[in-house]
């Protein structure tokens, strides 16, 4: 569904993208990733058409957004950190104007159908006649999001869609997400790392304007994680069970956790091959039952932060 090929954009000396290339599917919710001044607001301003790349080329469908950018442009729905809303207009009157700027080709009856039909889905039918400066940061992000979907875009760009809401807030925008994914193309900008990790099936991270990793979380977490780490629950004594699992080949690392049940032990293990095999027999010889295994998969945060700091890339 998109296509970006080898994307550079410079100011002057400084270079903000350097040769970046990617793909996301239809119907795919991609997550992208940067810390501050990495690149991930300029490629995506590129996208959207706002700017345009010093070299290489964007596909939306298989148009280039320099060849034919309003085109492009009418497949995208772009909601910015900060919604372009007019405080000074009701909610009907800004996404009547929205509509008319956009150059819907719809007529008054299949304008206010297609209007009802995204005030459900972003859940502000209410407030259609309140004005834009009285509504909360909330459900101002609902209307910036409503005129997103004006038109309906094939493709969703969506820039820190939950940045100031509160808990309950951000799990309906994130449900709604992921509902819109259904139907819709969506890059997704955040820094709330758990965010992306729920919504998103793929995630790019862009570092000093260049793609550091780009993957599913599993083989981003594979690819980086030279460990095989778990906690373990077993039935017995602290110092038996640590004593166990420390004669078994390959154990780096064993530390008791706590006591979570009773006559039980939780014991974090780290060891540099995948023992749970041995494990398990070196535990049952010593009569200490295993009662629960859990791997402890890489987080994106330790994804981020390792990929970042530059000791690993994955492409």
């Amino acid at each position: 569904m998109i296509e970006v090929k080898n994307v550079t954009k410079r100011y002057g000396q400084h270079v903000a993208v350097d040769d970046v290339s990617f793909t996301v599917k239809k119907g795919e919710i991609l997550g992208f990733l940067g810390p501050n001044g990495a690149g991930k607001s300029t490629t995506m301003n590129i996208l959207t058409g706002y700017i345009s790349a010093t070299n290489g080329q964007v596909l939306v469908d298989d148009i280039d957004i320099m060849e034919d950018p309003v085109a492009v442009k009418k497949k995208i729905g772009y909601l910015p950190e900060f919604p372009p809303l007019y405080m000074d207009m009701t909610v009907q009157e800004y996404l009547d104007f929205v509509y008319d700027i956009k150059k819907t080709s719809l007529d008054k009856s299949k304008r206010e159908e297609d209007m009802n039909r995204i005030l459900e889905l972003t859940k502000i039918q209410d407030m259609r006649g309140r004005l834009i400066k009285n509504l909360s940061k909330g459900y101002k992000q609902r209307v910036g999001l409503a005129q997103a979907l004006i038109g309906d875009p094939q493709v969703l760009i969506l820039d820190e869609p939950t940045v100031g809401l509160d808990p309950k807030q951000i799990i309906e925008i994130r449900s709604l997400i992921q509902k819109l994914g259904r139907e819709h193309t969506i890059i997704l900008s955040s820094h709330i790392l758990p965010e992306v990790s729920a919504i998103c099936e793929r995630v790019i991270i862009i570092h000093e304007g260049r793609i550091v990793a780009s993957d599913t979380m599993d083989n981003l977490s594979r690819g980086l994680d030279d460990k095989n780490r778990m906690v373990l629950r077993v039935a017995g004594s602290e110092s038996g069970a640590i004593k166990a699992i420390k004669t078994v080949d390959g154990v780096k690392y064993a530390e008791a956790q706590g006591v979570k049940e009773p006559d039980t032990v939780d014991v974090l293990v780290e060891a540099d091959m995948d023992i749970r095999r041995p494990l398990f027999h070196a535990l049952a010889r010593a009569q200490y039952p295993i009662l629960m295994m859990r791997p402890l998969d890489m987080t994106l945060e330790d994804i981020f932060l390792r990929v970042t700091a530059g000791e690993k890339g994955v492409q």
